[in-house]
């Protein structure tokens, strides 16, 4: 089996990447919807304050690994041989997940500088996002405080998603394709731009 997961900062283009991914025909696990789904099942509203909050209280509870955990059998259970996973947001979860499959795991950061990404955050309009460029910035240390940093650092592929939506379909199009043949092959970490 073969794990492919996106990391990158928030509105880097994680969802777009596992948007292509399913349009390929590959099984994506959602790791925010974990989020999502304990926010509701709490009886709180979806915004940016309570995601973060349930988010690090999860981590605090039950480890800076509670999320991938939870997201492993929803893997297995996609019975496919290669599996699209969008969302790492810190190092624990990288190192749960090349435990969990070894070799078969593939990481792959997405890079976006934050006045790109706060625009693309105007335009999406979900309701787990900031309103103001601060609001981005605090996330960022959030998510950077879950471990972030280390996980993107620990990628194996780059892809910078600072040009247009054509530009990235293509690269996203062609590192997945370059992971769809032998799941031993492993090519060392590269950057697509």
């Amino acid at each position: 089996m073969k794990i492919i997961a996106f990391v990158g900062m928030p509105a880097s283009g994680k969802s777009e990447a596992s948007r292509i991914a399913a349009e390929m025909g590959i099984p994506v696990i959602i790791m925010g919807d974990v989020i999502r789904k304990e926010v509701l099942k709490r009886g709180l509203e979806p915004n940016d304050s309570n995601t973060g909050m349930v988010a690090t209280d999860l981590r605090k509870c039950e480890g800076m690994d509670a999320v991938a955990r939870r997201c492993i059998s929803q893997i297995r259970e996609t019975g496919s041989e290669l599996v699209v996973v969008d969302g790492v947001r810190g190092i624990a979860e990288v190192e749960c997940f090349r435990k969990e499959f070894g070799k078969g795991f593939i990481l792959i950061s997405i890079y976006a500088p934050i006045e790109v990404r706060f625009s693309r955050v105007q335009k999406r309009g979900r309701s787990d996002d900031m309103n103001s460029i601060e609001g981005l910035r605090q996330r960022d240390e959030r998510e950077l405080s879950w471990g972030m940093g280390e996980a993107i650092n620990a990628s194996n592929v780059e892809i910078e998603n600072n040009f247009t939506l054509e530009t990235f379909i293509k690269d996203v199009t062609e590192v997945l394709r370059n992971y769809l043949g032998s799941c031993s092959a492993m090519p060392k970490k590269s950057q697509f731009n």
